[in-house]
């Protein structure tokens, strides 16, 4: 994967992110917390932005987004499913002992 496929990996995966994370904040928080997720809300959706007006007003950044996301959700997933099973080894390891 090239620089583009990177930067498209990490301003999506970045914005996804804040978004999940600041509507999550906005809607369970109250006082502070409830504006700090409106703000990661904000960010993540402007990240957003960001990246589709380079991806389609601009030849910045030449990726097939379908193939990237898709790339990028096998590799995460693969992470996820590796992790827990590290966790999990761990754990009975400790539970046994």
């Amino acid at each position: 994967m090239d620089w583009e496929g990177f930067l498209t990996v990490l301003l999506l995966t970045f914005g996804l992110f804040m978004i999940l994370a600041g509507a999550f904040t906005a809607y369970f928080g109250s006082g502070k917390s409830r504006t700090i997720g409106v703000v990661l809300l904000v960010i993540g959706l402007l990240v957003g932005i960001i990246w589709v007006y380079l991806a389609g007003f601009t030849d910045a950044v030449n990726v097939w987004v379908g193939d990237v996301v898709w790339t990028a959700f096998v590799n995460i997933l693969a992470a996820v499913i590796g992790a827990l099973i590290a966790i999990g080894a761990f754990l009975l390891a400790i539970m046994k002992s």
